[in-house]
């Protein structure tokens, strides 16, 4: 059957049925209720089961065409119940049979019998018998937005002329419906996104720890683009992109992978460039990837001012439709903001790092220059009274004394040489966890025992360190704020066997506080958990090292 004709006013005019004059209230009800709404999706719900209702028909669907005009990137439809749709599997993609033809050239469709119609090729298993068709563009602003079906009108009537005309009313209607709906859903995308930049922004100047600040923009970046993983990539001591941040569905034992520079993408990441891929699957350039079982992939360089500082990748499931052009926009503008942040904090770290170094010259000045020489000199005042004394037992007291002034000065001037010259020097695990419990000691009022066993500075790898730090970091950050503990042990065990037989490394921090309250805040307890996610770890919960069992115990491990 050809196209059907559109009708003008004075089709409505003239040749308007006594049926059609009839069904006219309710088609200003449909309108008045299609434009009830403001959220995209739930507009699109109403406006077929709207037409539906006004047409008598038993099904209708809204296919929504794609930016490139090839396919559709969404369809939403009534009347085929949820356990059907499973049954069928997949929706349809618009590139074929019928419901390609209307994308290729959008124009209003009535038919009698859809077998009958050569452009049709038939309906997947499963897929409910359909007759009747009416299909009508639906027009946002000029531009074709989708076309809106309908199947099936009751009791095995055609479609007639007056569903044509109410359709085409209703579908103008809709078009300026969905066109509201849109405008609404950009603003509150752009906002949820500025929203999104100021919270990476925040962390990443909060002067915390950057590896914290990084998992936040991972998280961001996934939760802002609807995407199934945030990843934040950044330049590899010996070239390349390496993983530092992953926030994702379920845990992806990802972190510290590094994607060799040969890489194409890498390549134009790291020339500035942003990478859209439709299917990671497919994609010859993600092949050794960590995204090659997602589907749509953006790519995006963090750069600012002509310095491209690492890059963010946002992958979705398989089978999701691919980035918008405005989710581009968007998302290129959160990158660029996020670069920015990151250079602040650089900066800020610099700065705060450079005051630290001063400060470590001038108390090393201080200690040689006054406190050196002031044990120096009352030493020396010491020998004197030694020698002055005619009793044995005050010379044999003075000698120690003077003793522990000469050993006293020999540890002041070694930490004198650290504090010149080993600013820069690498330090090995239990170095930086000593430095941890050190830093610890301060607000805590004082310093947790420590253990070490097994070859902490030479087995545990580098990614599984960092992480092991921060979670010490954690631990007695929580102790400190929560606790209220006097005693707190920390063991470090480079020689134990985890559950699946790898070797690994175990943080043991035990106190004898108040222990974990039921109810109780425990976001730090995640923050711990996530963390030996990250690196294939575990972390758990048990009794504490206060009088029967009070207190709390954190074991954190993973292998290296």
């Amino acid at each position: 059957m050809a196209p059907a004709p559109p009708p003008g006013p004075s089709h409505l005019r003239e040749g308007a049925s006594a049926e059609f004059l009839a069904r006219v209230p309710a088609l200003l009800d449909a309108m008045r209720s299609v434009g009830s709404g403001l959220e995209l999706h739930s507009t699109l719900n109403r406006i077929c089961e709207t037409a539906a209702g006004l047409a008598n028909a038993r099904y209708a669907a809204i296919g929504v065409v794609g930016e490139d005009g090839d396919g559709l990137v969404d369809f939403v439809h009534h009347g085929v119940d949820e356990a059907t749709v499973r049954r069928i599997g997949h929706l349809p993609d618009g590139r074929t049979g019928l419901l390609g033809a209307l994308v290729r050239a959008p124009e209003a469709v009535r038919l009698t019998d859809l077998s009958e119609d050569p452009r049709s090729c038939g309906f997947p298993e499963h897929h409910p018998p359909m007759r009747g068709f009416l299909g009508v563009p639906i027009r946002v602003q000029g531009e074709t937005f989708g076309n809106l079906y309908l199947t099936d009108k009751r009791a095995a009537e055609p479609f007639d002329d007056d569903d044509l005309a109410m359709v085409r009313v209703l579908a103008a209607e809709a078009g300026i419906a969905i066109g509201n709906a849109r405008l609404y859903e950009a603003a509150r995308q752009r906002e949820r996104w500025i929203d999104g930049s100021v919270a990476v922004t925040t962390a990443l100047l909060s002067g915390g720890d950057i590896d914290d600040a990084l998992q936040i923009v991972a998280e961001q970046a996934r939760r802002l683009s609807g995407a199934s993983a945030g990843i934040v990539l950044l330049p590899a001591d010996g070239g390349g992109l390496e993983i530092v941040a992953v926030a994702a569905e379920h845990p992806v034992n990802a972190l510290g992978v590094v994607i060799p520079p040969e890489n194409g993408i890498v390549a134009e990441l790291l020339a500035g460039s942003p990478v859209f891929v439709d299917d990671a699957a497919t994609d010859p350039r993600l092949e050794a990837g960590p995204v090659r079982a997602y589907g749509p992939v953006m790519l995006l360089p963090l750069c600012r001012d002509g310095r491209v500082l690492g890059g963010l990748v946002m992958p979705r499931a398989p089978g999701e439709r691919p980035f918008t052009r405005t989710e581009r926009a968007l998302g290129d503008r959160f990158a660029s903001q996020a670069a920015l942040a990151l250079m602040m904090a650089d900066a800020q770290r610099d700065r705060e790092r450079l005051a630290v170094y001063e400060d470590r010259d001038r108390i090393a000045r201080d200690l040689h220059d006054l406190v050196i020489q002031r044990l120096f000199a009352t030493g020396m005042m010491l020998e004197s009274a030694q020698r002055g004394s005619a009793v044995p037992e005050v010379r044999d007291g003075v000698g120690g004394a003077v003793d522990e002034l000469d050993v006293t000065i020999q540890e002041i001037r070694s930490a004198v040489f650290a504090l010149r010259h080993s600013v820069e020097a690498p330090a090995g695990l239990s170095t930086r966890v000593l430095r941890e419990i050190t830093l610890a000691a301060v607000p805590l009022g004082f310093t947790p025992s420590h253990r070490f066993v097994g070859p902490v500075d030479t087995a545990v790898d580098d990614l599984t360190g960092k992480n092991l730090i921060a979670a010490l970091r954690e631990t007695l950050s929580n102790a400190f704020r929560h606790a209220h503990a006097t005693r707190i042990e920390v063991v470090v065990d480079a020689a134990v066997t985890l559950p699946d037989g790898r070797r690994g490394v175990r943080l043991t921090v035990a106190d004898d506080g108040v222990g974990i309250p039921e109810g109780g805040r425990r976001s730090g307890l995640h923050n711990l958990e996530r963390r030996a996610e990250t690196v294939g770890g575990t972390s758990r919960l048990g009794p504490g090292i206060g009088a029967d069992g009070g207190g709390a115990t954190v074991l954190w491990e993973a292998p290296y």
